[in-house]
């Protein structure tokens, strides 16, 4: 018997899906429609090598960094090694870069809960819990940007965007605590059927990661992982010559502009490794807040993208290798498993 619910989501789907596509090829024929990109070639030739590969070394070690982070956040449920959050986390990245909506990070969830005793429940709450983290110390680094740097001046409905991203993350962070401290008191609050049982099994979940000393060293970890993230964007810079723009300095200053600004538009759905929006923003904040010339910015977007994309590629590829399974069939047995989990714990 025909689903009409399960063919109206699918529907809605495919039309988020097109229409994100859309907006990301948009981005990417704005940001490159003057771009010259004759010159890129005469632009590689020129590159410092060796800031480039220092560049691809620090890109490759923050997610080792997260790594270690997600072992302290599921220490208290389950032991996790270290290969096995590494494994997870490249072959989630490597899913990020080829599939849409960052499919990989429901991937890695179901990776390592295979791998180990872990509930896929709490690896999904483990992923919240990371992601509030790193929202809290991301606002606190624009708040920094905007007071040292003046970005408000250049690029405001960005900076506006993150203030409705600190909401979001103010919101989780007292779910978080009310979890963790009130558990009985709020589940009471979602007594309901429907997404307030989902809340419930979520609540529980957050409950019994967050009753840990390890959680407070997970969220004191969460700074030097994002700051990490400013290293290969400083190593690009570097080893780039802006010769059309003599007047700008490629100081740690931009690198950490262009981070803060960089993961701020990573929350929007767009298209598999970020692919349009991520030159967009790099060429408009170069070009707007440097005053870098908007064709060398606009070239230097596709370098940075390359070299903080393509080692992710290479490792995460070869970490799908020794699983020696199939990205597609990891996605599904992944949607599968979260899916039956929904009905389990619901029923």
């Amino acid at each position: 018997m025909l689903d009409y619910d399960e063919v109206l989501g699918d529907i809605r789907s495919r039309v988020l899906l097109i229409l994100t596509y859309l907006a990301s090829l948009g981005c990417l024929v704005w940001t490159l429609h003057d771009a010259k990109l004759g010159e890129l070639k005469d632009d590689l030739a020129t590159m410092d090598w060796w800031w480039l590969g220092l560049a691809v070394v620090a890109d490759i070690a923050v997610y080792c960094w997260q790594a270690l982070r997600w072992r302290m956040v599921l220490r208290p449920v389950e032991p996790v090694s270290f290969r096995q959050a590494v494994s997870a986390i490249y072959i989630g990245l490597f899913a990020n870069e080829v599939l849409p909506f960052r499919a990989g990070e429901i991937l890695r969830c179901y990776l390592v809960s295979r791998w180990t005793k872990l509930p896929f429940s709490v690896a999904i709450s483990s992923f919240l819990i990371e992601r509030i983290f790193d929202g809290i110390w991301l606002c606190l680094c624009l708040l920094l940007a905007i007071r040292l740097l003046r970005v408000h001046h250049h690029i405001g409905w960005l900076v506006r965007g993150g203030y409705i991203v600190g909401l979001v993350v103010l919101a989780g962070a007292a779910l978080l605590a009310l979890a963790v401290f009130l558990r009985q008191k709020t589940r009471a609050l979602f007594s309901g059927d429907g997404w307030q049982r989902h809340l419930r099994v979520l609540i529980d979940d957050l409950n019994l990661i967050g009753h840990s000393r390890y959680l407070y060293f997970a969220f004191l970890q969460s700074l030097p992982y994002l700051l990490l993230q400013v290293v290969p964007i400083y190593a690009a810079l570097q080893a780039y010559k802006f010769d059309e723009s003599p007047g700008f300095d490629p100081s740690l200053g931009v690198a950490f502009a262009l981070m803060v600004i960089l993961r701020l538009g990573s929350v929007v759905p767009q298209a598999p490794g970020n692919l349009g929006l991520f030159q967009f923003l790099t060429k408009e904040a170069l070009q707007r807040m440097f005053h870098v010339a908007p064709a060398e910015a606009a070239r230097f977007s596709l370098v940075l993208w390359g070299t903080v994309t393509l080692p992710l590629l290479v490792a995460g590829f070869f970490a799908l290798m020794v699983t020696e399974r199939k990205l597609f069939d990891l996605k599904r047995a992944a949607e599968d498993h979260a899916s039956e989990m929904v009905k389990n714990r619901l029923t």
